[in-house]
């Protein structure tokens, strides 16, 4: 089993779960709202640290649970339509899981999700 874990644009979340719906034994996902910066440190790259001027970019992370087979094509589809080739696009990590149960059955690893 893997998690994959994406922090993408919050404009690019209706395209991305539009092709993930697409996709065929799409397992579902989760969103999470999110702030944070990347190492850019914003559009002129200098960063000043102060009291109060520490900016921070609205992003969303989508989290998918899957089967390792399915792992490479679910990130794929989420880089590329995530994609805008501007700063701050986002990054993907996938994981391995040890175990994952579904709490409403009881079932565990594939079958749970």
């Amino acid at each position: 089993m893997k998690e994959i874990k994406a922090i993408i644009h919050p404009h690019m979340v209706h395209k991305v779960v539009r092709a993930l719906h697409e996709m065929e034994h799409f397992p579902g996902f989760t969103l999470l709202d999110a702030r944070g910066q990347g190492r850019g440190r914003g559009a002129g790259g200098a960063y000043v640290v102060t009291e109060d001027g520490i900016d921070y970019h609205r992003k969303t992370v989508i989290v998918v649970v899957c089967a390792d087979e399915m792992a490479a094509t679910l990130a794929d589809t989420i880089r590329e339509t995530a994609h805008t080739g501007q700063r701050g696009d986002g990054i993907i990590t996938v994981r391995d899981l040890e175990e994952v149960i579904r709490i409403r059955t009881g079932e565990k690893g594939d079958t749970a999700v």
